[in-house]
């Protein structure tokens, strides 16, 4: 089988992943539903020659693969795009999941992601996190972002990334992409080291333990703007995990730290639209007096309501993005009610 004709399959088909998994043909997943191609069954040999060709068309060594570890990097095709891939063992055979990326930067307006989104970017220093599950298209919108301040400030941005998935050249911007593992040995000692690289902009991939949250945060202080993700829900859970790592001696003084530095959480996730597609949602939070106070004070169950009350400064909580979504026509009750945050109450607004 083919590497090229499988990748250029997923593209025709507008596939975001492809599942390479013996026992079942190439699987697609395209607007969040598996779709099983019409191919055989495939096979462990098969895979494994599959795997080869990635290996092969990006040079890359089966080093960490061969130490018995999982692989994740990405890799360019010419004509094609770029593509994301993770190789692992699944019951004794090799397994591959690749994510489709294409050249280019994606369209900010096509993709659903808002203006107020996209001008918390243009903040010049403090913290600014964009938090969701997997998939929900964070590095998408930060890619946005990056590609806004390139496009409209004379700064550096350096990029952590694991892998690169958006390429971005130099307009107004310099931009210095780092890819872990190729470029440096992993987050922490990229970050410690862009602080001596006169960053104005830094890209953190992911704010994963104690230790890359305390240096972001460090970082932020510095007078740079520091851009990173997390595995959160809404905007309260996103500060509770921040100060949750911290060790509850600490805490009072991370609070005031944070509220110092926080500039806003954007927590998005992807829902199934009415046309069979999938359109983002997105809870907003911008540092305001009282969403600083609250962050000091420990008033974190307050924050809804001040998202509420700050609609007219482009704050929204999740649940109010839902349920417009679904006064527009574009989601389902039964999806509103199941991506919502607060169940009960969002099941009594929708019967308004």
């Amino acid at each position: 089988m083919d590497l090229n004709a499988v990748l250029q399959d997923a593209i025709d088909r507008s596939a975001s992943d492809i599942f390479l998994v013996a026992g079942l043909p190439v699987t697609l997943k395209s607007h969040g539903r598996q779709v099983r191609t019409d191919g055989p069954r495939l096979l462990p040999d098969g895979i494994q020659a599959l795997v080869e060709q990635i290996y092969s068309s990006c040079g890359r060594t089966r080093a960490n693969l061969d130490a018995g570890a999982d692989d994740d990097f990405s890799f360019s095709v010419s004509h094609l795009g770029r593509f994301r891939v993770n190789v692992f063992r699944q019951r004794g055979s090799l397994a591959a999941v690749i994510r489709v990326i294409h050249f280019g930067l994606p369209d900010p307006a096509e993709l659903g992601i808002p203006e107020t989104v996209l001008s918390m970017a243009d903040n010049k220093r403090g913290l600014l996190l964009i938090t969701g599950a997997a998939g929900t298209g964070k590095s998408t919108t930060l890619a946005c972002m990056i590609d806004r301040i390139n496009r409209t400030r004379d700064c550096h941005v350096i990029t952590m990334e694991d892998p690169i998935e958006y390429i971005h050249r130099h307009e107004k911007a310099i931009v210095s992409q780092r890819e872990i593992s190729i470029d440096t040995p992993g987050y922490l000692d990229a970050l410690r080291s862009a602080l001596r690289e006169s960053p104005d902009v830094i890209l953190l991939g992911e704010m994963r333990d104690y230790d890359t949250i305390s240096a972001a945060m460090t970082a932020a202080e510095t007078g740079v703007l520091l851009m990173s993700t997390l595995h959160t829900s809404s905007a309260a859970n996103t500060i509770s995990r921040i100060l949750d790592v911290f060790p509850a001696a600490q805490q009072q003084q991370v609070k005031i730290q944070l509220a110092q530095i926080l500039r806003g959480v954007v927590c998005q996730q992807l829902v199934p639209s009415t046309d069979g597609g999938l359109v983002p949602a997105f809870e907003i939070l911008k540092s305001t007096p009282a969403i600083q106070n609250m962050i000091r004070e420990d008033k974190l169950h307050q924050l809804d309501s001040a998202m509420q009350a700050g609609a007219s400064e482009g704050m929204c909580t999740m649940d109010n993005s839902l349920l417009k979504l679904y006064r527009e026509g574009r989601i389902t009750k039964d999806t509103a009610l199941v991506s919502c945050i607060h169940y009960d109450i969002m099941q009594k607004r929708l019967a308004i």
